[in-house]
C-alpha cells in the first residue's frame, strides 16, 4: 500500500489550491486534468443518463436450450426440453428457465443475433463487448470504457467496474475485448478480482474502515502536508506524470467512503442475498445492483471465468467441459434466479427506468445434438436479451430457421448490437474516437445502425 508522508512544502501551479485535492477528507488524485478535478468536486450530483448492467455469459449458452426454442424440430434438434410460455403472448423460452417467465415483458429477446468470424470464444467476447472484431493490432475499447471515456465517472466511483474477475483461458490466445483497448488503460474497467460469494469477501483495492476512521480523525492534517509534498514531486518528476491512473482510481477508491460503502455488500439482507442466489453469479448480479445505486455508469459481470473443468455454457459433452442436462441443472437456475432478482429488484427501486440490463453469450451452438451430449460453437445465430433504460420490453427481435441454424427475419450483427446499447446510452455510435496514432475511427462502423424496434 502506498502511503503519501512527506513533509515537504510546494507552491501548486495552474492556480489550484490545496483544498482542490481533496475530497471528503479523502486525496484526490494527483495527475487530473482540470475537467476530471472539476467531475471529482462534483462528486454525489445525480444525472439522468442512462446506465447498463452487461451480464456476460462466458461460454456461449445455446439458443435452442435457452430463449429460442424449437418445440416441433426432430428431437436431436429440439433436445431433451419443452418450451413454456411467458407473461407476453407469443414469447415461450425453454423451461428450465420458469423464473423468467413471469418478467417477460421487462425485456426483450434478439433472436438473430450472428458472426461470420471463426467460431472461437475470443472472437465473440471482442465482438459483443465491443462492436469489433479486432484486426491489425488494433484493440477496440470495451462499451463501458468508451462511455467512461466520454462521460466519465460520477465523483470519486469509476465509470466502469468488471466483476468478479476478467475472463481468463478459453481456448484461445486473443483478447477478449474487456479493457479500453486504443483508448489506453487510464479508461480500463476497475476490476474487483474477488468472488463476493465468499466468506471472507473483501475488495482488495479498499482499505479497511478502521483504518479510514483513524486517517480521517487524527491525520487529515499530515495528509493536507503530504499533498504538498508529494504535488512537488509530482510535477518535478517526468516518470511520475506517467504514472497509470489506474493508480489514483484505485487510491481513490482506498479513501473513500462513498465507494467503499458501494462495494459493502454485506450490509444487504440476507433475504436479499437469497433471492439472488448464494452463488458468485447471484452475489456479482447483487453488487452490479449496489454499485448503479452508487452511481457506477456500467457494470460488466461475467458469469464464468473460463470453460475448462467448470460447469459452463459450453455444452460440448465431454470432459473438460459439460453436457446439456449439467447446464440445465446448475447454469440455467443459477442464471434464471439471479437474472430475475436483478430485474425486479431495479424494477422495485426505480432504478430499471434509467438501467439498461443485458445478457449476452459469444455465439450460440450447433443446432444437431452431437454424440456425446451436447452442442457445439455456432456463431450463425442465437439470442441476447436487452430490457430497461429506453429499452421497450416484451418484444421479440428476428426469427430463426426451423431448427435455429440462422436468421429467417431480421438478421443482427454484433455491431448492430453495439451500436443498439450505444444510442440507449445516449451516445451517437458513429462518434469518432481517436485511434491509434490518432487517426479518428468512428465508435462502430458507418453503416451500422440500432435495432430501433426496440425503442
Amino acid at each position: 500500500m502506498i502511503r503519501l508522508d512527506a513533509n515537504r512544502p510546494a507552491t501548486f501551479c495552474d492556480g489550484l489550491t490545496r483544498r482542490d485535492f481533496l475530497h471528503a477528507g479523502a486525496i484526490v488524485p494527483l495527475g487530473l486534468t482540470l475537467a476530471e478535478l472539476n467531475r471529482a468536486k462534483a462528486a454525489g450530483a445525480k444525472d439522468d443518463d442512462v446506465n447498463c448492467i452487461m451480464l456476460f455469459l462466458v461460454g456461449g449458452p445455446s439458443q435452442l436450450d435457452s430463449w429460442d426454442p424449437k418445440p416441433k424440430a426432430p428431437a436431436e434438434v429440439r433436445g431433451p426440453f419443452n418450451s413454456i410460455k411467458t407473461n407476453v403472448p407469443g414469447m415461450e423460452v425453454c423451461e428450465i428457465f420458469p423464473k423468467m417467465t413471469k418478467i417477460a415483458d421487462k425485456f426483450s429477446l434478439i433472436r438473430t443475433v450472428y458472426h461470420t468470424a471463426t467460431a472461437v470464444h475470443d472472437t465473440g467476447h471482442q465482438m459483443m463487448q465491443t462492436g469489433r472484431l479486432f484486426s491489425g493490432g488494433v484493440e477496440h475499447p470495451h462499451i463501458g470504457c468508451t462511455l467512461g471515456y466520454l462521460k466519465g465517472g460520477r465523483g470519486e466511483l469509476p465509470a466502469h467496474v468488471l466483476l468478479p474477475k476478467p475472463i481468463g483461458r478459453t481456448g484461445g490466445n486473443l483478447p477478449h475485448g474487456h479493457t479500453a483497448g486504443y483508448l489506453g488503460k487510464p479508461h480500463d474497467p476497475f476490476i474487483l478480482n474477488a468472488d463476493p460469494n465468499a466468506p471472507d469477501f473483501k475488495v482488495p483495492d479498499l482499505l479497511p474502515p478502521d483504518y479510514i476512521t483513524a486517517l480521517r480523525a487524527e491525520r487529515r492534517q499530515k495528509l493536507r502536508d503530504a499533498v504538498d509534498g508529494a504535488t512537488e514531486a509530482f510535477e518535478q518528476s517526468a516518470a511520475a506524470k506517467q504514472l497509470d491512473n489506474n493508480f489514483h482510481l484505485a487510491y481513490r477508491l482506498m479513501s473513500s467512503v462513498k465507494a467503499r460503502d458501494a462495494f459493502a455488500l454485506e450490509k444487504e439482507p440476507a433475504k436479499t442475498k437469497e433471492r439472488y442466489g448464494r452463488t458468485r453469479f447471484g452475489q456479482s448480479c447483487l453488487m452490479a445492483r449496489r454499485l448503479i445505486e452508487a452511481g457506477v455508469r456500467f457494470v460488466t459481470v461475467n458469469m464464468f471465468e473460463t470453460v475448462f473443468d467448470e460447469v459452463t455454457w459450453d455444452i460440448h459433452g465431454s470432459k473438460p467441459f459439460t453436457d446439456i442436462v449439467q447446464m440445465a441443472k446448475e447454469v440455467a437456475p443459477n442464471f434464471d434466479q439471479a437474472f430475475t432478482a436483478l430485474i425486479e429488484d431495479l424494477s422495485e427501486r426505480g432504478l430499471l427506468s434509467n438501467t439498461m440490463v443485458t445478457a449476452v453469450g459469444e455465439f450460440g451452438r450447433t443446432p444437431k445434438v452431437n454424440p456425446a451430449g451436447g452442442r457445439d460453437h455456432h456463431p450463425g445465430a442465437w439470442t441476447v436479451l436487452l430490457g430497461g433504460g429506453p429499452i421497450k420490453g416484451g418484444q421479440v427481435i428476428g426469427e430463426t430457421d426451423e431448427h435455429a441454424y440462422a436468421p429467417k427475419t431480421r438478421p443482427v450483427t454484433t455491431g448492430e448490437f453495439a451500436a443498439t446499447l450505444y444510442k440507449g446510452l445516449g451516445i451517437d455510435p458513429h462518434k469518432e474516437l481517436p485511434g491509434p496514432q490518432n487517426r479518428p475511427l468512428p465508435i462502430v462502423e458507418y453503416g451500422l445502425k440500432p435495432i430501433n424496434e426496440l425503442f
